[in-house]
């Protein structure tokens, strides 16, 4: 979907909304900016690197919590 349509949509459902929901949004809104200015990449990018990590432990590519402890008491 192109971002002109995703703008046309966002503007069509607010009204739906009532006054909580529309604070919370704002506030979603907010903490992805805060996000994106903090660690200076894009939120596509970002959503990408979280797939990326899903797929890694839906592959079984991962160490468990003993493990973890094991490998930190050889530091």
């Amino acid at each position: 979907m192109a971002v002109k349509s995703l703008d046309t949509e966002i503007y069509n459902y607010l009204p739906l909304l009532g006054k909580d929901e529309k604070q919370t949004i704002i506030s979603v809104i907010k903490s992805f900016l805060k996000l994106h200015s903090r660690t200076g990449i894009s939120i596509e990018e970002y959503n990408k690197e979280i797939d990326e990590a899903v797929a890694r432990v839906e592959a079984g590519e991962y160490y468990t919590h003993e493990e973890v402890e094991k490998m930190a008491k050889e530091w």
